[in-house]
């Protein structure tokens, strides 16, 4: 049944769309990441931009979580899925080849995913700035509480700003057997492309039309780097490829098999698939990424409109994140249209109940009493104030929001006409103890909108 859980995961969660109904104009202050020099005058090869030897930690290396929390089907997730090379038996801290992000809102009924190219320079959590794709291979090769998963989430987090709940790790086997085990993948192929067999002297070229991938195939098709749009063109044809897999499933209403020959797949798989997911979270994530339409799938990658080539302190070619265009990537994922503001005022409380978001109230105005009277409205609203507290003083309104609950940051905003959206802020921080910050400035006090 653990097979299931990729059956679901990889062919579903994997891809019904991302994220949506999140804060509209959202920004996000401070994002890590290494500053961006502005002379780039050279553009490197995207095939070629070489490997990196993973840099040792230092002592004061954090301890990354890789607990799964349980999760009560209302709370938006997000999963990273990386790819991992471990043919070679003494491969006991291989590189990621691909890592993929993933989120489900299973409120708004949507979700996305984000590739992230394997060599974009970011800052390893207690390490020095490195590939990513190196995260992983340090967290197993010292060590490090969580191992390569715990480090690579740590490092996700931190260039995204985003808390990752759960991983699922698949090697090449599994990959392969998997979609032998589906009877292959669908895909149109848009341009002539060549497929070298992993492992093999085999190699097989491939002119544009629809063709039926098997395992083997599916793997060359997603690891050729040979196009021209080396990476950023392989990030396309792997979550083209995942797409095809929910589709593979869906059309052929293919669970019902799947389950049915779970422990044979459990045996092929097993040994080539790694995650924090209990099954029982699994199946559940599966049930209800399937149930996104198809046209609600968001994709998206970090390609060659967020980076800059760069070259490393050891000469190899690199990408160099443009902190301001991955601020921009992630808010386009994380932001939409909320559904509160198109549902019923009994929609709206059910809604606001099932998010059961933690909300400080502070006032940092001139008015005295002023988070008290504003915390005793907002509970007749449905809202979850747990603290009204004082803050340093400050002329505007702001909010400032941790975790994953859009629809309760919406409706402060909507009903608090915070504006503009410089004024809305996403500080990740997984030590925060409430969801949402409520600092209340002069000019709520000054104009009221509350009864």
């Amino acid at each position: 049944m653990l097979v299931l859980i990729m059956v679901g995961l990889v062919g579903a969660v994997l891809l019904s769309r991302f994220v949506s109904d999140f804060v509209a104009g959202m920004t996000i202050l401070n994002l890590p990441g290494e500053p961006v020099t502005s002379n780039t005058n050279s553009t490197p090869d995207p095939n070629n931009l070489g490997e990196q030897t993973p840099i040792a930690p230092t002592l004061g290396a954090p301890e990354p979580a890789v607990e799964a929390p349980e999760w009560d089907g209302k709370t938006r997730v997000n999963l990273l899925v990386m790819g991992i090379d471990a043919r070679s038996p003494d491969a006991t801290a291989p590189l990621t080849d691909t890592m993929i992000l993933f989120t489900l809102d299973p409120l708004a009924n949507t979700a996305a995913m984000v590739s992230i190219p394997r060599d974009l320079w970011v800052k390893i959590p207690g390490s020095d700035y490195g590939k990513i794709n190196t995260a992983y291979s340090i967290g197993e090769a010292f060590q490090l509480p969580g191992g390569g998963p715990g480090l690579a989430i740590a490092t996700v987090e931190d260039l995204l700003g985003v808390p990752i709940q759960y991983y699922a790790q698949i090697d090449f086997e599994a990959f392969v057997s998997f979609i032998d085990n589906i009877n292959g993948v669908k895909v149109d192929i848009p341009e002539s492309i060549q497929l070298d067999i992993v492992n093999t002297p085999r190699s097989y070229w491939l002119e544009p039309g629809r063709y039926t991938l098997t395992g083997e195939l599916a793997l060359a098709y997603v690891r050729n780097r040979s196009t021209a749009g080396g990476d950023f063109d392989r990030a396309k044809r792997q979550q083209q490829v995942i797409l095809a897999i929910r589709d593979r499933i869906l059309a052929f209403n293919m669970m019902p098999t799947l389950i049915a020959r779970a422990p044979q797949l459990y045996a092929n798989l097993s040994a080539g698939i790694h995650t924090n997911l209990s099954l029982t979270q699994a199946l559940a994530l599966a049930q209800k990424a399937l149930s996104v339409p198809r046209d609600q799938i968001v994709s998206k990658a970090i390609n060659n409109e967020y980076v800059n080539f760069g070259t490393s302190p050891e000469g190899l070619q690199m990408l160099r994140p443009i902190p301001n265009k991955i601020r921009e990537l992630r808010d386009e994922i994380f932001e939409g249209t909320s559904v509160v503001s198109s549902t019923g005022a009994q929609d709206i409380q059910s809604i606001l109940q099932d998010e059961n978001a933690s909300v400080s109230v502070r006032n940092a105005s001139s008015v005295e009493g002023l988070a008290a009277k504003t915390a005793e409205y907002l509970r007749g609203q449905g809202i979850n104030v747990v603290e009204e507290t004082n803050a340093a003083y400050q002329t505007y309104t702001t909010v400032t929001f941790y975790g994953a609950k859009p629809y309760t940051l919406r409706f402060l905003v909507d009903l608090m006409k915070i504006a503009p959206s410089t004024r809305i802020v996403y500080a990740y921080d997984p030590a925060a103890t409430v969801d949402i910050v409520l600092n209340l400035g002069d000019d709520f006090a000054a104009s009221n909108p509350l009864p």
